[in-house]
């Protein structure tokens, strides 16, 4: 996708190691971090300069690589992937990168370890690129379904938090659709969440929309449902971090009230979930999976762009408050309308799950 009309990726090759969009500067910086080492890998996973599920996915792989450069023993091996594992818990993306690669290289000697850990990688990040572009593609016919309603009149499409081209490689989850459609001439137009506490809509979908064109308006978190119950939202379209057998979807904060909202007010709530994003050990969504819980400042500070230019963290709550910050809540797979993967938009329970992903 593109910033300042210029192609980009999230990650890419450098001759030491591989280079990301530090997400944590955007929107107002753009700036750049090589990564060259397994503490660095684990960092820009943890402090979130880079996020999203898949993305996070193929730093850990490329992380895993850097700490077989280092260590390629089988006690590096299983330290470099424990370092990486406890960086961020719920995404199961980093565990199946992980375990991925590990298993790739766990046959081979030790001096061949690291730059078949390096060739997995790439390859796990080309393919990324390639399940969100199939999303896309499936994802396109819902939004073309949406227009053929309104006789070509403008689709509303309301999204949480950031499933974008900055939490992948490129194209997106939730968003492959929306830039599918503005590319076909559709008229779109996205209703973007802010998504407390770390605003990644405002900061992170809001951006990458508005540098690729597309039509986007800002609202606060609890606005979905209003915007439902007045006829303005035709479908909405969500990411998620981790899908379980059954169809439950874990993802941001807050996406569980959208479903909420969309059920009551018979609006389509899809779920765009790349293969590599379902857990199929995993029945039980609220029961089983894990939410990370982050720090209080979160909640309690904000950052922002000053009058005078600069980059300021104000404190919004007063001094002593606490707060209780969970990343992830979990949606229910009967409320949802449909899995959009890449191969295909099904239905979110056990059976469609099953008899899509045989493998």
């Amino acid at each position: 996708m593109k910033i300042a009309g210029r192609p980009h990726t999230t990650i890419w090759p450098t001759p030491a190691g591989v280079e990301i969009i530090d997400q944590t500067r955007l929107p107002h910086r753009f700036e750049t971090v090589e990564i060259a080492d397994l503490e660095a890998a684990a960092r820009a996973i943890s402090h979130m300069q880079v996020r999203g599920a898949p993305l996070i996915g193929v730093t850990a792989a490329y992380g895993l690589a850097f700490g077989l450069s280092a260590d390629p023993s089988d006690a590096g091996l299983a330290a470099a992937k424990a370092r990486l594992r406890a960086t961020r818990p719920t995404a199961v993306n980093l565990r199946w990168a992980l375990e991925r690669v590990g298993a790739r290289v766990a046959p081979l000697p030790a001096e061949e370890r690291f730059a078949a850990a390096r060739a997995e990688a790439a390859l796990i990040a080309q393919e990324d690129v390639a399940l969100c572009e199939a999303i896309g593609e499936h994802g396109l016919a819902l939004v073309r379904e949406a227009a053929t309603r309104k006789g070509g009149g403008r689709v509303n499409v309301l999204t949480h938090c950031n499933a974008g081209w900055l939490a992948t490689v490129d194209w997106g989850t939730a968003t492959a659709p929306i830039y599918k459609a503005h590319d076909a001439g559709i008229d779109v137009h996205v209703y973007v969440d802010e998504t407390r506490p770390r605003n990644q809509g405002a900061s992170l979908t809001a951006f990458e929309l508005g540098e690729h064109g597309v039509p986007h308006t800002l609202v606060v978190d609890n606005a979905g449902g209003h915007l439902m119950q007045h006829g303005e939202i035709d479908l909405v379209l969500v990411g998620t971090d981790r899908t379980t057998a059954s169809g439950d979807v874990c993802n941001k904060i807050g996406t569980y009230l959208k479903a909420l909202a969309a059920f009551d007010n018979d609006v389509p709530f899809y779920v765009c979930a790349p293969s590599p994003s379902i857990d199929f050990s995993m029945s039980d969504g609220v029961a089983q999976i894990p939410i990370e819980l982050r720090a209080e400042e979160e909640v309690t500070h904000i950052c922002g762009l000053g009058d005078d230019g600069e980059l300021a963290r104000v404190r919004l709550s007063p001094k002593g408050t606490k707060a209780l910050n969970p990343a992830f809540d979990v949606t229910p797979a009967r409320l949802v309308t449909g899995l959009v993967t890449e191969r295909g938009v099904i239905a979110a329970n056990a059976r469609a799950i099953a008899a899509t992903f045989r493998r």
